[in-house]
């Protein structure tokens, strides 16, 4: 078994903190089942989230699916000019078999543009 980590994008439509939960839930999600893990697989995420996010932590979808015993995290991303705006951006840090290759890094939606190298 080997540490890997796993990269995911998400925009969402406007700053709700319900909006925020079911999209970040939806990447999370994403991520867990096409890399075909479990919480109990998870060692630690990172969130950020553009500076026009205020409504909720995206930690807090974690909590909501369950992942209670996983250090989790929160921060701003850099505010660049021209850069997509309320993006949540996640990295996970994971116990899996998989190799470097076979990770699938999730970026939902128009979130594929930030990675083209690595979206799937």
């Amino acid at each position: 078994m080997a540490v890997r980590a796993v990269r995911g994008a998400v925009q969402l439509e406007r700053d709700e903190a319900g909006h925020m939960d079911e999209r970040v839930s939806e990447l999370l999600t994403a991520i867990l089942e096409r890399n075909q893990l479990v919480a109990d697989d998870l060692i630690s995420v990172w969130f950020t989230a553009t500076p026009d996010l205020h409504s909720d932590f995206p930690a807090a979808a974690a909590r909501g699916l369950g992942i209670v015993d996983v250090p989790l995290i929160c921060a701003q991303e850099l505010d660049i000019t021209g850069a997509m705006p309320r993006v949540v951006r996640v990295l996970a840090h994971v116990e899996t078999y998989l190799s470097k290759s076979e990770i699938s890094h999730v970026y939902l939606g128009a979130t594929g543009a930030l990675r083209k190298d690595i979206a799937q």
